[in-house]
Parts: C-alpha cells; structure tokens; sequence
C-alpha cells in the first residue's frame, strides 16, 4: 500500500512487502540545509503555525493527562505549552497551546470536532471543553515556576551527573549508550567530508544526529543507515559546510563530533527533586536553533507515569535558556504511589529509569 500527497512536493509513503517489514517514505523536494531533520518531524511547515489553547476543565483520575495528550496525538494537534493544576475540590483544569499539523482548527466546525473528540475520551469525567485561538497574552500570563539552582545543574550539565552514572548499576541499556564511535574522514570523496557514526539504537537516534548537523549548519549530500544489529546500528553521512565546501578544520571537526556524541549519550535529561514535601520530575531536551522542540515528550512521559499507576498534581512545559543553547523543560509534581513511595531514593531512581527507557525507545 502506497500513500501519496502531490502539492509542489512529493512525499510517497510504502508499506514493505512483507510483515515487520520497514516501511519506506520517499521525499522529493528542493534541498536544504537541515531538510533530513524537518523530515524527522514527518512536516515543517514554512511559516509559523497558529497557536490554540485548550482548556479542559474535568474531574480527576489516573492516568487523565495521558488519556488528554493521547487524543491530542490522534488529532495530529502538538503540544506547544502546557499548565495542569489541580484544584482544591479534586478537579483537574488543563490548559494546552496547541498547533494545528491538519489545517482544522481555524473553523468553528474543526474547533467542535476536536472537543467532541476529547469529551468521548474523557467520558463522564468532562465538565468542559473549550478550544479557541490563543493572543499572546495568554501564553505571557501563564505563572511558570522557576528551576532552582541545583535542578538546573542536574539537566544542563554536559559531564554525566551523579545520578545519571548511578543508573548505569541499575540498567544495563545505560552501559550501551557509551559504545558509540565517531570517525571523520576527508579523503575518500574530493568533494564530502565523511561522517561514520557507530551508536546505540534508540528512539529519534537519526532526528538527533540529523538536528545537531542542522544547528551546525552543515548540508547533507548522501546518507545511509544501516539496520540495527544487536542494538546498534552504523549512520554514514557525506557532508558539507553550507559554502559547499569540506570540513577540513581540525577545531571544527571536534566541536561537530564532541556536539554529535552529546546528542547520542544524552539526548534527553532526568531527573526527579524535592518540591517541599512532594516529589517534581523534570525531563529536558535541547530546542533546534530554528526554535522546534522535540516531538512526543510529553506523550512518552504521561504514558510511563500512567503505566506506573503515578498520579501527577501539575504539570508543565517552558523554555529555558544557558549560556549556549535553548532547552525544553517538562516538571511533574507525583502524587504518592504504592508501588514507588517518593521518600525511597530507589523508588525515584526507578522512576527516572523508567521514563528514560521510555523516551528512548528501550
């Protein structure tokens, strides 16, 4: 079966002959620099999107926030922002911004769809639905907390925490991540600059190598991927500065690769903190220089934390900013669970690992 989208473009989708067979997407389109990253994404769009907020005001259960972000997926709608509260008397109010990937919401009838949509979902625990299009000043009134010193060193440090190598006793996935090699070659083609890349198969592994070669600006001729063996799997790219030319510069070389194995090792960030008396996860990922977050975040994380029998207080998605780079930052405030009490060092230590296996497909 074949699915196709004829505009300017093509984009031709094929199942594979037989079952557990890779499906191929072919892309034919004018190229640019970053372009393999934006067909990571499945769709980039030109100009910016429309941003929506949601507002769902319902009663509160396990495992809601998931149900609520999993139907926004089945709509096609991305997260952009997010504030979950729950109220005094055990209600939960969600307010998402959202972006439109099906060009629906801009209609009155688009807008009833989606929240029909919802309310089937939530069932009788929907007391409201309301979907509109967002000012600014919805976003810029949003009251977001501010990370405390220590968390902040915890997420955007580039030296592996004291929490992150504690995981590595715990699960051996950990200890693979480390067996990824980088080698750089400027002699096999005149024209190219040959990246041979060795790394663990993981979630998004591709969109991570493809998005840190676009925020080095660097144009990708060829590439070629092999299947995964054993959990790992060989990228080999041909490439080149954006002036057309080799990357011969020893200094360059270094930053590209010290930036690609960063990527590779730790793509996204996790840890779990105090908040008083409670517990906060907080899950980071760095954002694309052209502003783009990574996709599904907050699905993966609503998921594991529902599947965990976890139930989450407050949630929320901001920006961030170091010195060097932009970062997307996910915090959860966890009600107790029986099966991981928040006092246990090994409970929270079991929590992070198992969020972190989920974003990372392992």
């Amino acid at each position: 079966m074949a699915i196709a989208w004829e505009d300017e473009d093509l984009v031709l989708i094929k199942q594979g002959k037989e079952p557990g067979d890779p499906w191929v997407i072919t892309v034919n389109c004018p190229d640019k620099v970053g372009l393999g990253c934006d067909v990571c994404r499945i769709k980039s769009s030109g100009s910016p999107p429309l941003l929506y907020m949601l507002k769902v005001f319902c009663l509160d259960r396990k495992g809601l926030l998931h149900d609520v972000t999993k139907a926004l997926c089945q709509l096609e709608l991305s997260i952009e922002r997010v504030k979950v509260m729950t109220m005094p008397d055990g209600k939960f109010l969600d307010l998402f911004f959202i972006t439109d990937n099906t060009d629906l919401l801009h209609t009155t009838k688009g807008r009833e769809e989606a929240c029909k949509h919802l309310g089937v979902v939530l069932g009788e625990y929907c007391i409201s639905c309301e979907l509109q299009l967002a000012g600014p000043e919805s976003v810029s009134q949003l009251d977001f907390s501010t990370l405390s010193e220590a968390v902040a060193e915890e997420l955007f440090s580039r030296n592996l925490s004291r929490k992150e190598a504690s995981l590595q006793t715990l699960s051996p996935d950990m200890e693979k991540v480390n067996l990824g090699a980088i080698t750089v070659d400027d002699f096999l083609s005149p024209a190219h600059t040959l990246l041979q890349i060795q790394c663990v198969d993981q979630k998004s592994v591709v969109y991570d190598i493809l998005r840190t070669s676009k925020d080095f600006n660097i144009q990708i001729a060829y590439g070629r991927i092999s299947p995964s063996v054993e959990g790992s799997r060989n990228v080999d790219l041909l490439i080149q500065k954006a002036d057309g030319k080799k990357i011969v510069e020893p200094d360059s070389q270094i930053a590209l690769c010290s930036r690609l194995k960063e990527a590779m090792l730790h793509p996204m960030r996790v840890t779990i903190a105090n908040r008083g008396p409670d517990a906060e996860l907080f899950v980071a990922n760095q954002v694309e220089l052209s502003g783009k977050g990574r996709p599904r975040v907050f699905y993966d994380v609503t998921f594991t934390l529902k599947m965990l029998g976890i139930c989450v207080f407050s949630a929320e998605i901001r920006r961030h900013l170091t010195s060097d780079r932009e970062w997307e930052v996910y915090r959860f405030l966890l009600g107790e669970s029986c099966e991981f009490p928040l006092a246990s060092s090994r409970a929270r230590t079991e929590i992070v690992d198992r969020v972190r296996r989920t974003l990372m497909g392992w």
